[in-house]
């Protein structure tokens, strides 16, 4: 069953094809958020008012599956395989498991206040330069993260990850999304 994750489409059978597609969706996301930090200090219209709706919905619904599926079904199948390769790898998880952490407070911040500016329409002077920098420090993160994953994480995930620890992946993934694989899904892995 194919889930569309952003612009392309990948199904189960490429598991990181559907956490590139996932990157697509937080950059879109990220983008809408520097959108509505441009224009915090004023009153939402209510075209303002529903993307910053729908990005804060994903950050907190959407994104969380996203890191699961890296740290609890990607990232411990590469440390298992030890070989040069995904061993050189292994500082690049570390990295990227802190920036998940690192990340945290501050999504749990602009929920806050994007959230209070929703219901109230306005943010004190402090709390819309708090929101505009968070933001930016989002933005400048995934910026990176995105691009070690994209790079390095995804293409020898591709590589070294077997047929067996794919379908595990897929069938992670999909459970985390309450979506029912059946054969055909997962027959091209």
């Amino acid at each position: 069953m194919p889930v569309q994750i952003g612009a392309k489409t990948h199904n189960f059978t490429d598991p990181t094809g559907l956490l590139s597609d996932c990157h697509r969706r937080v950059e879109m996301f990220l983008g809408t958020l520097q959108a509505v930090a441009q224009v915090i200090d004023h009153p939402p219209t209510e075209e303002t008012s529903r993307a910053l709706e729908s990005a804060l919905r994903y950050f907190q619904q959407a994104a969380p599956k996203h890191t699961a599926d890296e740290e609890e079904s990607l990232f411990p199948r590469l440390r298992q395989i030890h070989n040069p390769e995904s061993e050189s790898a292994f500082s690049k998880l570390e990295q990227l498991e802190q920036d998940h952490r690192w990340a945290a407070p501050l999504h749990a911040n602009v929920e806050r206040l994007g959230t209070q500016y929703l219901s109230t329409g306005n943010l004190s002077r402090s709390q819309v330069e708090q929101f505009r920098q968070d933001v930016a420090h989002l933005a400048e993160m995934y910026k990176q993260h995105i691009s070690v994953e994209e790079s390095v994480v995804f293409p020898l995930a591709a590589r070294i990850l077997s047929r067996e620890e794919k379908m595990a992946m897929a069938e992670e993934m999909a459970g985390r999304r309450k979506v029912k694989l059946v054969p055909s899904d997962l027959k091209s892995l």
